[in-house]
């Protein structure tokens, strides 16, 4: 078993952004939307990938790239990440890759290095000091697992959370300052350059 999908997190409310769905943002180069751009690299990259948009947003329709709802509805990403997970458990994929909608630097360099094959539960990239849940590959049982964990403990219920529950089970993907680059987001109008 060789197979892989990616889910492209686009369920946001874009709240930080003054309700704007991010992935309809323009790319700095200007010619494409963050996310046409996302699935064009994405299926460059990792071309027997199956592709899905995590989350509900009719402002990506006219893709026609299947959405999945999250997973219980309405619990934000960790809903996002078990419904990626459970549809990559139904596809018997081996990893899963998981990408926020905000990443419009993102090359095939780092989605090769997010696509190799896993030895462990996830491979997440570190960057600044801080990991990257949402441009990371996680292996569906451990994930799942880990996350309902999550689920059922009280307090937080966030990917750093699920991040700590597969503790040692994280490989850290690190790189140089062009890979830090290419996996800085937007979350607020002023990480929007041109």
């Amino acid at each position: 078993m060789n197979r892989v999908s990616v889910g492209i997190f686009v369920g946001g409310a874009g709240t930080r952004m003054g309700g704007i769905a991010k992935g309809a943002l323009v790319t700095p180069e200007g010619d494409e939307t963050l996310l046409e751009r996302l699935v064009r690299v994405s299926r460059e990259a990792i071309p027997n990938a199956a592709l899905f948009l995590v989350g509900s947003s009719t402002a990506y329709a006219a893709l026609g790239l299947e959405q999945i709802d999250d997973d219980p509805r309405g619990s934000g990403p960790i809903g996002g990440l078990r419904a990626l997970m459970l549809r990559a458990r139904s596809l018997r994929v081996e990893r899963a890759i998981a990408l926020s909608c905000d990443l419009p630097f993102i090359d095939a360099r780092v989605l090769k290095a997010l696509n190799l094959p896993l030895a462990i539960a996830a491979r997440v990239p570190f960057v600044e000091g801080r990991f990257q849940p949402f441009a990371a590959t996680y292996a569906p049982e451990p994930t799942l697992a880990a996350i309902e964990r999550v689920l059922l403990s009280s307090g937080k219920r966030s990917l750093m959370r699920v991040l700590d529950e597969l503790g040692p089970d994280i490989e850290r993907l690190e790189g140089d300052a062009a890979f830090a680059r290419a996996l800085r987001d937007w979350d607020t109008p002023s990480d929007v350059t041109r």
